[in-house]
């Protein structure tokens, strides 16, 4: 899913390509749970004539959403790309989450596309084309009067780059909740942007185990994760999501490996072979590396639980038991009334017979 980074990615492109430009034509297809809120005929007519004055996520990048700044009085459009949402500018392969696949192609227009801004400055001969491109439809693309005030933008956290929190306002917002810490990651009114790769290269550096409860962290930890957190998300942006340019010692470069044969390269700081596991946390596949991200003070309240689940598993067995018990006592008694019934029943069929048989022997006798 493009996180933080690509995101951050597409404002720039944005930025280089349509900035000072004006919309001379919008090209949108009918699809009513990309457009959210609107058509995508109201889109194009509100969009049309009117100069793209900045291109941004947040009041300067917001997380996983970003907008452009018209002139005029109308409405901005705010986009969400979801898990396969990209941008592509005509003449250029898209703007691929990972490493582009040997099948992206150049054709225009695209597959999956939604809209096409139609752009063109006073000195241009030729206007500039740019796609916005969804195959799964789990991108949004909105209206907003005032993006920076309003859903989804105003519901978010903080941005890593541009509005991280001091530390002591970080380990106050951390302390105060009890969810695993990479749940608390996930949540976007925490930290806007970061997704799942982000989140497990924060910890695998921060030295934390993604099931690590938030309140029993220690100030060690806390401030560990402060610093990751704004310097993954830097890191990532200063090579414009190009994951070929990550570091050789992220996580993000052999964390793709799960259920496949070809086994990864990353090492341990004294040179051993580290070993990722994969765990599900906050719903989503986690990456750790075993030997340095172990599970500490929140280990005591895991076993807790456990202790808590088993006892309450014994409970329900001998509920069961106790139910089990009462039920056989239920059966045996209804077993014991059946008999007495058939009995009964027996009895009365047979009792003709036996007064034919006491006539019969009064009639012999006279």
């Amino acid at each position: 899913m493009p996180e933080l980074p690509e995101v951050e990615r597409a404002a720039k492109l944005l930025r280089e390509v349509a900035v000072d430009k004006k919309i001379i034509d919008v090209e949108a297809v009918e699809d009513t749970i990309v457009f959210s809120g609107v058509s995508h005929e109201e889109f194009s007519k509100e969009l049309l004539g009117r100069t793209v004055k900045d291109a941004q996520r947040y009041e300067l990048p917001t997380g996983k959403v970003f907008y452009l700044l018209l002139d005029g009085k109308g409405r901005h459009p705010v986009m969400h790309f979801g898990m396969t949402g990209m941008l592509q500018v005509k003449g250029q392969l898209a703007t691929y989450y990972r490493e582009t696949p040997r099948k992206a192609s150049t054709d225009w227009p695209p597959r999956f596309m939604k809209f096409i801004l139609h752009l063109k400055s006073d000195g241009d001969t030729e206007e500039t084309q740019v796609a916005f491109l969804d195959a799964r439809r789990l991108g949004r693309v909105r209206l907003c009067k005032s993006p920076l005030t309003e859903p989804p933008i105003s519901t978010l956290g903080f941005d890593p780059i541009l509005s991280m929190p001091d530390l002591d306002d970080f380990k106050k917002g951390v302390r105060k909740r009890s969810c695993p810490i990479k749940a608390l990651l996930l949540d976007q009114s925490f930290s806007a942007g970061v997704g799942n790769w982000v989140a497990d290269e924060i910890l695998y550096h921060a030295r934390v185990h993604p099931e690590e409860r938030c309140n029993v962290l220690t100030d060690a930890q806390l401030e560990a994760l402060h610093m990751q957190t704004s310097e993954v998300c830097r890191l990532a942006v200063s090579v414009n999501a190009d994951d070929s340019k990550f570091p050789q010692d992220w996580l993000f470069k052999h964390r793709w490996g799960k259920g496949k044969k070809e086994k990864h390269t990353l090492t341990l700081p004294d040179g051993k072979p580290a070993t990722i596991k994969w765990i599900t946390v906050g719903g989503r596949t986690s990456a750790y590396v075993a030997e340095l991200q172990k599970l500490q003070r929140g280990k005591a309240a895991a076993d807790a639980q456990a202790v808590r689940s088993e006892s309450t598993r014994w409970c329900w067995l001998r509920c069961k038991q106790t139910e089990g018990d009462e039920d056989a006592k239920v059966d045996k008694k209804v077993q014991n009334a059946t008999r007495k019934r058939k009995r009964k029943l027996n009895t009365d069929e047979d009792a003709p017979t036996r007064t034919a048989r006491r006539k019969t022997t009064r009639t012999h006798r006279t």
